[in-house]
């Protein structure tokens, strides 16, 4: 019986979503789900949720519901992590805090000032499960779709003993459709390569029976200028290729933007949207807990997540390609090898395989250099116990270097270290 332990199951919306597509394939249908959360309210929802999505699909999985993460993870096959650390307070204090400066954020949840203190707060959990992994279960895949994403993964593979880690999104998935859409083709008859790092890859290849169909997408996007203005769209034009992360996220990675009132309106880029979308989420999770309590049947549909495909995959030995971040052994050349990098990952009986990219674009790589900068030296920041790399890190970040002084830039990093210091990794605490 394959044994899936969801950690952060408290988020029962994912949770639904991801359970709905893992106990849809017959192969899977009396998998064991073993449920974690730290909070047991959220827990509790989360277990009666799981036997609801059970009981509509028509299935027979054994759930069980633990506090205890080390219990939890005991022989498990697939592990996966969807946790956020410190919850809705988090997200209002990182953008609240910064914004005081003068510094503008759209999401905050994978590179700049909030993706370096979101994974400072993150890191003592992910280390703990990595660690925990090697010990309970050293086979299992770790499936993580905790952001920010590469920062999370590189420090579970360069910080533990566990190897077997891949992060898990849906950009690539949802831009692929929306370009296929704009070419007037169907996705299921396209195909596509996309590459670089998790939201900041790009599509390098878009065609149907060999020919190209960016000419396509260019006319649709030039005869709307509606889609002219959103930030993505400006990328591709000046970068020639189709970034494959929403408007709102590309908009904080890059100097270009944020600082720019003209811009802003422009693009119709939207500081402080992650509060918004945050608040939402507590309003969803109130819903579905009282959808439960009145046994009204939950929305269940497949979703575009690539969990279920990647475990039907390992189990069955049914070969799959999905897009999957993983440590860069040579897949992108010219991005520094141990950087998580997100590429086309084969999935069958034997794992998880990145494939190779070849001739990956000049200038992608160089823009996502600076990416990586910011999410290397947070990750040797946690590694290293090393306060002044948390302060290099955040130096170096294009959104907070276009926006702030160095001064403001290094005061406005101790006051988030200071702000969470109980919840900082050992070595970085005052």
């Amino acid at each position: 019986m394959t044994r899936i332990v969801f950690i952060g199951a408290g988020s029962v919306v994912f949770t639904r979503n991801l359970l709905g597509d893992i106990l849809a394939f017959p192969e899977l249908a009396d998998a064991e789900i073993v449920l974690h959360d730290i909070d047991a309210d959220r827990l509790a929802t989360a277990e009666r949720l799981a036997h609801q999505v059970a009981r509509q699909l028509g299935t027979t999985p054994t759930v069980r519901a633990e506090l205890d993460r080390r219990r939890a993870l005991v022989g498990a096959d697939f592990v996966i992590n969807s946790v956020q650390v410190a919850g809705h307070e988090a997200t209002l204090r990182d953008y609240r805090l910064p914004l005081s400066y003068g510094l503008r954020q759209t999401i905050g949840d994978t590179l700049g000032i909030g993706g370096i203190i979101r994974t400072l707060r993150t890191a003592p959990v992910v280390l703990g499960l990595g660690n925990d992994m090697a010990e309970l279960c050293p086979d299992a895949w770790l499936l993580n779709y905790t952001n920010p994403m590469a920062m999370i993964c590189w420090l579970v593979y360069a910080g533990t003993p566990t190897r077997n880690v891949v992060g898990l999104c849906h950009s690539v998935q949802g831009t692929s459709a929306m370009l296929a859409e704009l070419a007037g083709e169907a996705i299921d008859d396209v195909t596509f390569l996309g590459a670089g790092i998790n939201h900041q890859a790009f599509i390098l290849r878009l065609e149907r029976d060999g020919v190209d169909l960016y000419p396509r997408v260019n006319a649709a996007i030039a005869a709307n200028p509606e889609l002219q203005r959103r930030v993505r769209v400006d990328m591709h034009r000046r970068l020639g290729y189709f970034p494959t992360e929403s408007s709102e996220h590309s908009a904080e990675y890059v100097p270009w933007y944020m600082r720019h009132d003209a811009e802003i309106e422009r693009l119709r880029i939207p500081p402080g949207e992650y509060v918004r979308r945050s608040e939402e989420n507590l309003d969803e999770y109130d819903v579905v807990k009282r959808d439960l309590a009145a046994g009204r049947p939950l929305e269940i549909e497949r979703s575009w997540e690539y969990a279920s495909l990647i475990i039907h995959s390992i189990v069955t030995g049914q070969p799959r390609v999905i897009y999957g971040n993983m440590r860069n052994d040579g897949q992108i050349a010219n991005l520094p090898l141990g950087a998580c990098v997100e590429t086309p990952v084969l999935a069958d009986r034997t794992g998880l395989a990145p494939v190779h990219v070849p001739h990956y674009p000049v200038q992608l790589a160089a823009l996502n250099r600076t990416f990586i900068n910011v999410c290397e030296l947070t990750v040797q920041a946690v590694l290293e116990g090393r306060r002044d790399h948390v302060h290099h890190a955040a130096m170096l970040d294009p959104n907070a270097a276009a926006s702030l002084t160095l001064d403001q830039i290094s005061s406005l990093t101790d006051e988030l270290l200071d702000a969470y210091n109980d919840w900082l990794p050992e070595s970085l605490r005052r």
